[in-house]
């Protein structure tokens, strides 16, 4: 799809914004007639003889054509069943269940096939077909309406239902943005008292100094669990006994006694 300045074609037909047909005229005529105007000159029929131009708001009319092709693509899109099988001797829980997940197709917008398959000797009284549907119809009937009657084929009996609902959007929630959580009464943040960190519980007090140790360096009780044990002080060896003194030559002559002496 061309647009103002897009459109090369030497001459084209007019139609204003109004529908009026304003009849062939050059290109450029016709752009400044749209710019104007406060429009978009929109080439809306490309194959004519001359192309056939439109004074447009181009935003608008794309939006337009947009929201149409959707609409299109809604309406020829494949309609699809949901089939719900029952049994004549189906039980109340089971029934239920049956009606449950039957409201669910309905509320999505889907139509519905309800089944009812008969065994053996059950094919004789088709009537406990036709009263179970008849029940599941009255279940249903806030959510979907019966197309026809109850149709008994070879050994079963069914019949399609039509939703009253709109389909719902099956788009996936937007998780670019954080879901805002809701505060829960009694859990503000409060300022950190003395002794209490931001971050955490509050810090003990440090232990008492141990005695002898630096008044620059307190222990604290982490301290003394990490500091080792005091190892044990070493054994004393006792000093060697004195040897006696080795008297000079002068001390032993004079001690000896002589010969012959007192």
């Amino acid at each position: 799809m061309r647009v103002n300045q897009m459109i090369r074609i030497p001459q084209v037909r007019v139609v204003d914004e109004e529908g009026a047909q304003l009849g062939v005229m050059p290109t450029p005529r016709a752009l400044e007639m749209a710019q104007e105007r406060g429009y978009d000159l929109v080439e809306v029929a490309p194959t004519a003889s001359p192309p056939v131009v439109k004074f447009l708001d181009f935003g608008q009319y794309k939006y337009e054509l947009t929201k149409k092709e959707k609409e299109n693509k809604r309406r020829q899109r494949s309609v699809t069943f949901k089939e719900v099988r029952l049994s004549p001797k189906i039980g109340v829980g089971d029934f239920d269940t049956k009606v449950n997940r039957a409201v669910e197709f309905l509320e999505d917008g889907d139509r519905i096939k309800v089944t009812v398959r008969f065994r053996g000797r059950e094919l004789t009284h088709p009537e406990l077909g036709r009263n179970l549907i008849a029940r599941f119809i009255e279940r249903v009937k806030e959510h979907g309406v019966a197309e026809r009657t109850p149709l008994l084929e070879g050994k079963s009996m069914h019949i399609t239902m039509a939703s009253i609902h709109k389909p719902k959007s099956h788009d996936a929630p937007d998780r670019k943005h954080p879901v805002a959580v809701d505060r829960v009464e009694g859990d503000e943040a409060t300022a950190p008292t003395a002794g209490e960190s931001a971050s955490g519980p509050a810090i003990p007090p440090a232990a008492p100094a141990a005695i002898g140790a630096s008044a620059t360096t307190p222990a604290t009780a982490d301290e003394d669990d990490r500091t080792p044990a005091p190892r044990p002080a070493a054994k004393r060896t006792a000093a060697p006994a004195a040897r006696p003194a080795v008297k000079s030559n002068e001390e032993a002559v004079t001690a000896s006694p002589t010969p012959g002496g007192e």
